[in-house]
């Protein structure tokens, strides 16, 4: 850089080691913030996904059924959905990376109190209904923060490789995450897991308080939380390709859902010898998503949606696959394809976002996405024991398979879903106004 200058001055001094380029460690796009956000996800990554499998198995063990695990994780998904609008709307009006803070600060002590309760022995099943809706609450608030942050940390053409890159480090914690949840469950009893799950909220969290908002600009005063949410509507609303991708998911995330967190686990229990291969089944998942989070590294297609949304079919593999039931080798094999293909629409709709919507409404639109995304959650997850005992098991994941392909189909029929194609440039944001995340300089949490 300074050997470029001198030689646009005429300056004719030798150079010296000192004034040599200095050799960047990482790529122009990967700043400060990037590299926070992508570190801290990897934390999260590696104790969430281990207790998921845990939290399952702390409900099995405790004498529960299917019914009780669904209960469970419905009493997760609950809360994210009545507070998601909320969170959003605060993420685009307070500095987002005290939010995620305390978020992260809340699932901490949720997690903390329920590995205590189920080391302690005997939690009851209130209770760890009441821990996973503290989680679910925290999560509410800390997912459109999040993402706002991170689609604000990134620009230019090297956009969709950023996100690339941050979803093959979140989806690779996911195979260390998965996998040796499943195998310290299988060891030492879901309790420990928690308690390591608790820990990694309280290390992201320290990791995310020193993240820099002092390049978003101040946001000007607005009418009020009501006025965000309905100004964030507006945004939503106004664009086909997004809430139409949005219903699909509501109803393809549900089903995948119930398969993932009840069927999966009981499947594991009584046919695949217990939380260890359902656990390397995740993690297969998990590499998957890897893979293909690689391949669009490399990969840039001009229909962004189009392409995206073809790889959402083989979402309904892993149902079929539980329904036979397979064996542990191939549902291991089908879990690993599922995530390459969808990890394609995954850094597709980021890009998407990223490209389309303004920077001072992230949160509130990723908030209606979330919203959208997990608002049958809690339903579907509740409803997995029931539907098992009126249809079977078997024919319950069937219809979880039919589900994703139908829904996914019926978006293509959406012109913009197909027609939507990548820029060389996001569109252009907001002039006046921006976010509350300029209050200061991160530094801590006051």
């Amino acid at each position: 850089m300074r050997l470029a200058s001198r030689v646009r001055t005429g300056d004719s001094r030798p150079v010296t080691s000192a004034d040599a380029p200095i050799r960047r460690r990482r790529p122009d796009w990967a700043g400060r913030n990037y590299s926070l956000l992508t570190a801290s996800a990897v934390v999260t990554g590696l104790g969430s996904h281990g207790a998921l499998i845990a939290a399952a198995f702390a409900v099995l063990e405790t004498g529960g059924d299917g019914g009780d695990v669904g209960l469970v994780a419905a009493a997760r998904t609950l809360p994210l959905v009545v507070f998601l609008l909320i969170g959003g709307a605060i993420a685009d009006r307070l500095p987002r990376h005290r939010v995620m803070v305390a978020a992260n600060a809340l699932n901490c002590v949720s997690q903390g109190v329920f590995a205590v309760l189920v080391l302690a022995g005997d939690p009851q099943l209130w209770q760890m209904m009441l821990l996973t809706a503290l989680g679910g609450t925290g999560q509410a608030f800390f997912s459109p923060a999040a993402e706002g942050m991170l689609m604000s940390s990134v620009s230019g053409e090297q956009a969709s490789r950023a996100f690339a890159v941050f979803r093959m480090a979140m989806q690779g914690a996911t195979v260390g995450g998965a996998a040796l949840g499943g195998a310290m469950v299988a060891a030492i009893g879901p309790g420990w897991v928690l308690a390591a799950d608790a820990a990694a909220f309280a290390a992201a969290g320290a990791l995310r308080a020193f993240l820099d908002v002092s390049h978003i600009a101040p946001r000007a005063p607005g009418g009020g939380l009501l006025a965000d949410l309905r100004e964030g509507w507006r945004e939503f609303s106004g664009r086909p390709w997004l809430w139409g991708i949005v219903v699909q998911f509501s109803i393809a995330n549900a089903v995948v859902a119930a398969a993932d967190a009840v069927y999966g686990p009981l499947v594991a229990r009584d046919h695949l010898g217990g939380a260890g291969p359902w656990g390397l089944a995740l993690a297969f998942f998990g590499a998957g998503t890897v893979a293909g989070a690689l391949l669009m590294t490399r990969w840039k297609p001009r229909r962004l949606l189009l392409w995206g949304t073809l790889g959402v079919f083989p979402l309904a593999l892993p149902s079929a696959a539980l329904a036979v039931p397979t064996s542990a080798g191939v549902l291991c094999a089908v879990m690993f394809l599922t995530g390459v293909t969808v990890e394609v629409f995954g850094v597709s709709w980021m890009t998407a976002l990223h490209q389309e919507i303004p920077e001072d409404k992230l949160s509130r639109v990723s908030a209606y996405d979330w919203f959208g995304s997990v608002a049958m959650v809690p339903l579907a997850t509740a409803l997995a024991g029931p539907a098992e005992s009126a249809f079977g098991r078997s024919q319950a994941l069937w219809g979880c398979a039919a589900l994703v392909v139908v829904v996914t189909a019926a978006v293509l029929c959406v012109p913009d879903v197909r027609n939507l194609r990548r820029r060389s440039k996001p569109v252009a944001r907001s002039a006046a106004v921006g976010s509350a995340d300029a209050e200061r300089a991160v530094g801590g949490l006051g």
